[in-house]
């Protein structure tokens, strides 16, 4: 069977309209092919799925993995060997390689998450075709036709607000799909979100997209700036994504813009996760993922309570499998079928909430940074291998770091300074100070990592 583009998109309609059951049959199916795959390819699987039924359809029956244990393996657990942590890392520090193919086929991904530990991902072209199929078909549901039309009038334009310098996903992804899209850089445009609020306006301002996509905080800070009336765009779609958020932000939003909100749960380890819909549930694409909401026990959660951690598998991504992986959010499955007609299962998330900072400033204003704006410095500056930055005055913030095996401290130290200087500075916050941590970045009661921690 091939698994062209066209029939992606075939495939992803047909199964929505023949409803739960084929649905539910994809999925079983796929995974079974990927757990074929990953154990005949990837030398970590082959050994820690020993002795399981030769065809696995229930996840259950598989053992959980975690970004901690995959990173450790990492040369064990990819299945081309020809892709290696040393030359994926060597690779994700050259920022001139940022949305070019590693060894000529893999786009390369680099991410904290909410753990604040670093991790490096390889997508296949399987993945990022069934990402941009998915995604399609939900945009295509949300505008409808008339929005469809009305977004082509305006030529087309999407306005992406991604953390630039580094490889992230998001930022990556851009950059290759202009390198190698010729009608996609014409409608593409990335915004950074270190860029300074008055100048990331007057950006926007100038280019008038249609759709407006990125990171939930920053379209935060510029709902306000909309508010105050600086911001004078009026995209028929907004999409933040990265970030919980609550049915009182997105009405805001929408409020603000007088638009239409949606919004999107997913992560680097499965960037095409989930999709929301008018009654504000997220929509798992469930015919290429899976998602668990469990107990710390990895049991199953009940419908209509929040789990303690979520296991996710990538059904598309056969370089880099990941199966029955902890993400470590909290999720809510809904008990019921959901009000707007999906026959996709519906979730709620209740983890990975990003916060606003703000400082105040020489004049008597005030200034705010988003988390994706502190945090992703540290996603691109080689030997962190975990980070965490709190507030503890308003115009103070105390950095904690941990080294990765091998890298000079007092090296990566001064790296973290200037890149923090310079981004406080360029926001008109020279004046907010920067103390090194002696201790290591603290776990919060439940044991996870708060990676940006405001003042209270």
């Amino acid at each position: 069977m091939s698994e062209s583009k066209a029939w992606l998109s075939q495939d992803i309609r047909r199964a929505r309209k023949q409803g739960t059951a084929a649905i539910t049959q994809r999925q079983r199916n796929r995974l079974a092919d990927m757990v074929t795959h990953a154990r005949a390819a990837s030398p970590y699987y082959r050994e820690l799925y020993r002795g399981l039924p030769e065809r696995v359809e229930d996840p259950a029956l598989l053992p959980v993995t975690d970004k901690k244990t995959l990173m450790g393996n990492f040369d064990a657990w990819v299945t081309d060997r020809d892709v290696t942590h040393d030359k994926v890392r060597a690779f994700a520090e050259d920022p001139e390689l940022i949305g070019r193919r590693f060894a000529g086929k893999y786009l390369v991904a680099t991410t904290s998450g909410t753990s604040g530990r670093r991790g490096l991902f390889v997508l296949d072209d399987r993945c990022m075709d069934v990402g941009s199929a998915l995604t399609a078909r939900a945009l295509a549901s949300w505008l409808g036709s008339a929005g469809i039309l009305r977004t082509a009038a305006r030529g087309g334009r999407i306005a992406q607000l991604v953390a630039t310098g580094g490889h992230y996903a998001s930022y990556a992804g851009y950059q290759l799909v202009i390198r190698e899209s010729g009608w996609r850089r014409k409608v593409l445009r990335a915004f950074s979100v270190h860029t300074p609020m008055p100048q990331l306006v007057a950006g926007l301002n100038a280019y008038r997209p249609a759709l407006v996509i990125g990171y939930t905080s920053t379209v935060m800070l510029l709902t306000a700036e909309r508010e105050a009336g600086r911001l004078r765009i009026d995209p028929l779609l907004i999409l933040p994504a990265g970030e919980t958020m609550t049915t009182h932000d997105t009405d805001r939003i929408a409020r603000a813009f007088r638009t239409t909100v949606r919004t999107a749960y997913a992560a680097t380890e499965c960037t095409y996760l989930s999709h929301s819909c008018a009654e504000g549930w997220y929509h798992v694409n469930s015919d290429w993922a899976v998602v668990e909401p469990v107990g710390a026990d990895h049991r199953p959660t009940p419908p209509g309570e929040f789990s303690h951690t979520v296991l996710i598998s990538n059904l598309a991504n056969r370089v880099q499998p990941f199966l029955r992986y902890d993400l470590g959010d909290s999720v809510l499955l809904r008990p019921d079928p959901c009000p707007c007609g999906s026959p996709l299962p519906a979730v709620r998330v209740r983890g990975r909430s990003g916060d606003i900072l703000t400082f105040p400033t020489g004049s008597g204003g005030r200034v705010s940074l988003s988390p994706l704006a502190l945090g992703t410095l540290f996603d691109r500056t080689p030997g962190v291998e975990l980070f965490q930055i709190e507030q503890t005055e308003p115009a103070a913030l105390r950095v904690r770091l941990l080294p990765a095996a091998g890298a000079d401290p007092d090296g990566v130290w001064q790296t973290v300074l200037q890149e923090l200087t310079r981004l406080l500075a360029g926001n008109g916050l020279g004046h907010v100070s920067v103390q090194r941590a002696d201790e290591p970045p603290r776990q919060t009661p439940g044991g996870k990592y708060r990676t940006v921690i405001p003042l209270p």
